[in-house]
């Protein structure tokens, strides 16, 4: 059921202090009379609790405390239930209580002690005020909306979530008015939090939390009517990942990328290969520790996909410090100071696509190619490399964390002399779970108990890493063809990700400032909303929650369907800005609350975390660099409010460049229907030229040094440069 009343946009202002605030709201009475002008007011009233996280408005600082060592000074330290019964939730927790604070995209619970007419939750009647950061106090005052409101009738829960993502390390207060009326139309009355806007309030760090409130209220404008009020603190996001590039900016390279790395007839040979006299790329992908392996050839003529502008292919190998535990998760430090620090160095290989003709003084520009969940370096660099040589810029590639096979793959090299050498596949692959196979994306995320909680976060972020390595290659000299001058050009440095590179991109260029000009291509975040909203739903989000103790699958499977995908599950979390949702589906609540868990503690992996840094506040140091981000109506893998999410965190739309995929589908109904890999589909005669043109806008934009935006059909409709507002906010999937 759905109450009709939309949420208006919010609001921000800067509000001034009022020393006044306080004694009036304690004047009020919390009988029948309230500040309202002497109306009747309803027995209904906000509750608060000093224990339960349930019955209080939460996100709060009554669950944290204090601890120096963390930028914020505070830390999460929310009560554990039952760890006999609540297994997983006490694994979630033990990962949450180390935070130094809240999520940044909070999902914020206001009980009552009855019912209340949920159409009069707006951002009129519960909103935010910053505070001002954690160190700093700036900001004080930005007032944020809310969004996404659920009602519960079991619990009389409103849940809802900010209507934007806030402030990392910064304090908040949570404003609940007496604009919120109950069934008969009364305003609600402030019951116990009389005594807790005076200042009275306890609780963990009661004291502490107490004063900081009271302190707090005096963001709230005057003549505003306080029914209840929360103060927290939001965590630092992107803190550890911009030490990880520090470090690695500020070191110096052990080696240079070797290229020795081909085998020929038992001798070491260079692995470098003119495009002209390849007759075949073999891949031998290790799939299982005996070893065994899945061969494939690799398709040479999507490198002339333009023309012979592909001169030279080439297989480097460097080291990268690895910072991923045995877990197969990064390990937290205390925010204030702490550093990553790496466990080991692992090798990387790295793929080359050099253009045809004479290399121009200072070497190639050159293009960091990301490639998507699932794929490898040897499938979206291969489909681009074209476009991109044919403007005269190189292309490279590694495989991200997980991908790639086993790293026993080869790839066997085949001139048209017969001539063979084998170079290794570069394959990063893991056996995570001991069955001695090796997953399509084994090693990207983390093992059980971790699993459902961190995801991909952390081989999203040693993936960024590794790139962090692969750009101070670069800038150290990169000789391919060992003439003693570098081939790349240190000063010219791009980046294009496609969907999961999109992702993981999307951190990497905005923290590393060698990179000129980038293009993030059908991202999405968080990783919990992609996967929630699109087509892992199942295979992701439902197979966690039927592997948690207990299991919070809620609904039966779905008949005629094997397992997994026969999964079903009810969240009850409505679109943006829709209509208040009601919510009758026993254990809905408990699966958003575990969803929004996993994106508090995944938010240092979500790139949406990380937007606001590529334009809107760049960190010290780091110059604001162009982007373009082009991304597809009715996406299902990154659905359009989850790229929308980047949009709105980095206030980005201006740079969006939107793929009016249903007009195409139209057009040709024998096309697929999810369009979220139409970057790379040159394969198809009837997706190719759509390819193409947004391969040209990326390759345009890099070889102007992100100067020149070309819309990709020029004044025709099928993409929008930029978007048409307002963004989409809806899936717009094709039936």
């Amino acid at each position: 059921m759905r109450i009709p009343r939309p949420f208006p946009d919010s609001n921000a202002g800067r509000f001034p202090r009022s020393a006044a605030f306080l004694s009036a709201l304690a004047a009020c009475s919390v009988l029948a009379v309230g500040c309202s002008g002497g109306e009747e007011l309803s027995d209904v009233s906000v509750q608060l609790s000093t224990s339960s996280v349930d019955a209080t408005p939460f996100p709060s600082d009554r669950f944290t405390v204090s601890d120096t060592t963390q930028y914020t000074a505070r830390r999460i330290a929310l009560p554990l239930p039952d760890c006999s019964v609540r297994v997983s939730d006490c694994a979630d927790l033990s990962l949450i209580n180390t935070l130094d604070g809240f999520n940044t995209q909070p999902r914020i619970s206001i009980p009552f002690t009855g019912d209340i007419d949920p159409a009069t939750i707006t951002t009129d009647t519960v909103y935010l005020l910053q505070v001002g950061d954690a160190q700093t106090g700036a900001a004080r005052g930005q007032r944020v909306g809310i969004n996404q409101a659920t009602w519960d009738s079991a619990t009389k829960t409103i849940f809802v979530e900010s209507d934007q993502l806030l402030a990392e390390h910064a304090r908040y207060l949570l404003v609940v008015t007496d604009g919120i009326r109950d069934l008969q139309g009364r305003r609600l009355s402030r019951g116990a939090w009389h005594n807790a806007a005076t200042g009275k309030a306890s609780g963990p760090d009661g004291t502490a939390y107490a004063t900081a409130l009271a302190e707090a209220m005096n963001v709230v404008p005057p003549g505003e009517n306080l029914i209840a009020a929360s103060l927290f603190t939001t965590r630092s996001s992107t803190i550890e990942l911009t030490r990880i590039q520090q470090a690695v900016q500020a070191s110096t390279p052990a080696a240079a990328v070797d290229f020795m790395i081909g085998t020929q007839a038992g001798a070491p040979v260079r692995a470098l290969f003119d495009r002209a006299s390849l007759a075949s790329i073999r891949l031998q992908r290790q799939t299982t520790g005996l070893p065994t392996f899945a061969a494939s050839t690799l398709s040479l003529a999507d490198l002339d996909l333009r023309g012979a502008v592909v001169g030279q292919v080439a297989y480097g190998r460097y080291q990268a410090q690895r910072y991923l535990n045995t877990d197969y998760y990064i390990p937290g430090v205390a925010t204030l100071e702490g550093v990553p620090q790496p466990f080991s160095t692992h090798d990387v290989v790295v793929q080359v696509f050099l253009p045809t003709g004479p290399r121009p003084a200072g070497g190639w520009p050159v293009m960091i190619f990301g490639h998507g969940f699932g794929g490898s370096m040897n499938n979206g660099a291969w489909n681009v490399a074209s476009s991109l040589a044919a403007k005269g810029i190189a292309t490279v590639a590694i495989n991200g964390m997980g991908h790639g096979g086993g790293p026993l793959g080869t790839l066997e090299v085949t001139n048209a002399a017969g001539r063979t050498v084998v170079v290794p596949a570069g394959g990063r692959s893991e056996d995570v779970n001991g069955d001695g196979t090796f997953g399509g994306t084994e090693g990207a995320s983390a093992k059980p108990p971790y699993l459902s909680m961190i995801g991909s976060r952390d081989g999203i972020r040693q993936t960024v890493a590794d790139l962090f390595h692969l750009v101070r290659q670069i800038r150290a000299g990169v000789d391919v063809d060992g003439d003693g001058s570098a081939d790349l050009d240190a000063r010219r440095i791009y980046y294009a990700g496609q969907s999961w590179g999109g992702i993981y991109g999307g951190s990497f260029v905005a923290l590393e400032p060698a990179i000129q000009a980038s293009v993030l291509n059908v991202a999405g975040g968080s990783l919990f909303e992609t996967t929630r909203l699109g087509g892992f739903r199942i295979a992701s989000r439902g197979t966690d929650l039927a592997a948690r103790t207990p299991s919070l699958i809620n609904l039966p499977p779905a008949p005629g369907v094997a397992p997994p995908n026969n999964l079903r599950f009810e969240e009850s979390i409505p679109l943006r800005n829709q209509p208040v949702l009601v919510n009758n589906v026993p254990g809905a609540t408990a699966i958003a609350q575990m969803f929004d868990r996993g994106e508090w503690v995944g938010q240092s992996g979500n790139n949406v975390s990380y937007a606001p840094l590529l334009r809107k506040q760049p960190l010290p140091g780091v110059r604001v660099r162009p982007v373009i981000l082009q991304n597809a109506k009715g996406d299902q893998q990154s659905p359009n409010p989850t790229s929308t999410a980047i949009l709105r965190a980095g206030d980005l739309a201006d740079r969006q460049t939107f793929y009016q995929y249903d007009l195409v589908y139209a057009q040709d109904a024998s096309l697929p229907k999810d369009p979220h890999g139409f970057l790379t589909a040159i394969g198809g005669a009837n997706t190719r030229n759509f390819a193409i043109a947004a391969q040209d806008q990326l390759a345009t934009f890099f070889a102007s040094q992100g100067s020149t935006v070309v819309d990709p059909d020029g004044a025709g409709p099928l993409f929008e440069t930029p978007i048409d507002l307002p963004l989409p906010e809806t899936l717009n999937y094709i039936p």
